[in-house]
């Protein structure tokens, strides 16, 4: 296959599969936010602080989803001359706030269960467990709905799935601790089911605000391998040496790659270059390629 048909195929499936998972994402935020009220509602008429974590953690579910749209939307927006590079990076920024509300309601739920469990209150079971049943079968659904939409290149795509996986485990969570709380009576299980479940919440934020703060730091793409690429570089006849090699993500399925690279006298550098390009493309997924080719060692500039 040339190099022609590969981008002309790879940008065809790529705005089939943006309305693919800007669809999925609607229908998932549709679902998620309705039950949250739910969920909320049925907290606090049945007691249950492990129900309230979850719909916390659904809160932060449904915002997630939201801030996604929002960025596939604000992403669409064309490149201008202001922001040349469009709307894409709001994706990052979306995941990172996404990131911190998700530790806040943690933080938050964990305060109040250290309170419950010096004083384990009444909780209504039977209630919580159907709210929860209601809640597992939302989550698996909304699961498998962003499964179709692919998760595995997308930040956000990724943030809102793995919410939605904890959120599956803090259904679970909570009907194991009405299950107790109906045969034993065991109000205790309460606080700890939703400890459990804001640890869940916890760790997720962690990531996904790891992740966004390394991208807008221009961090290098973990799929990339500088040194490759470097000795890549070298290893192409006329080529001498390389330097200012910069590899970073605009947004997580978007890279960009400059480099300086000194050439020989006579090197067809057209040829050179298209070669690069390609390699590039087929081997990185790096589309957004900018080579400025040197015919003597510029040392002396700031590298």
């Amino acid at each position: 296959m040339s190099g022609h048909d590969h981008h002309h195929e790879h940008g065809h499936s790529h705005s089939h599969t943006h309305n693919a998972k800007k669809k999925s994402l609607f229908i998932s935020f549709l679902l998620i936010a309705s039950f949250m009220i739910a969920e909320i509602i049925g907290g606090i008429l049945t007691n249950s602080l492990a129900l309230l974590s979850d719909a916390g953690h659904m809160f932060s579910d449904a915002v997630a989803l939201g801030l996604s749209l929002l960025a596939f939307k604000f992403g669409e927006k064309a490149a201008n001359d202001d922001k040349t590079y469009g709307y894409k990076r709001f994706e990052i920024l979306a995941a990172f706030l996404n990131g911190l509300a998700l530790i806040i309601i943690s933080l938050y739920i964990f305060y109040e269960a250290y309170h419950r469990f010096f004083a384990p209150p009444a909780v209504v079971g039977s209630g919580m467990m159907t709210i929860s049943v209601l809640g597992l079968i939302i989550n698996i659904l909304v699961a498998w709905i962003l499964m179709r939409g692919d998760t595995s290149g997308n930040l956000n795509m990724r943030s809102a799935f793995l919410h939605v996986i904890g959120d599956l485990l803090g259904s679970v969570g909570a009907i194991i601790a009405a299950l107790l709380i109906i045969f034993f009576d065991w109000n205790i299980a309460d606080p700890i089911a939703s400890v459990i479940v804001s640890a869940l919440i916890l760790v997720s934020g962690f990531r996904v605000l790891r992740e966004s703060i390394h991208v807008l730091m221009e961090g290098k793409p973990a799929s990339l391998d500088i040194g490759a690429i470097r000795g890549y570089f070298l290893s192409l006849s006329g080529v001498e040496s390389v330097h200012d090699l910069h590899v970073w993500s605009i947004t997580s399925d978007f890279q960009a790659l400059t480099a300086h690279i000194q050439v020989k006298e006579n090197v067809d550098r057209d040829a050179l270059l298209e070669e690069i390009e390609h390699f590039l493309a087929e081997h990185y997924h790096l589309d957004h390629v900018t080579i400025q080719m040197e015919r003597h060692a510029h040392h002396h500039h700031c590298n």
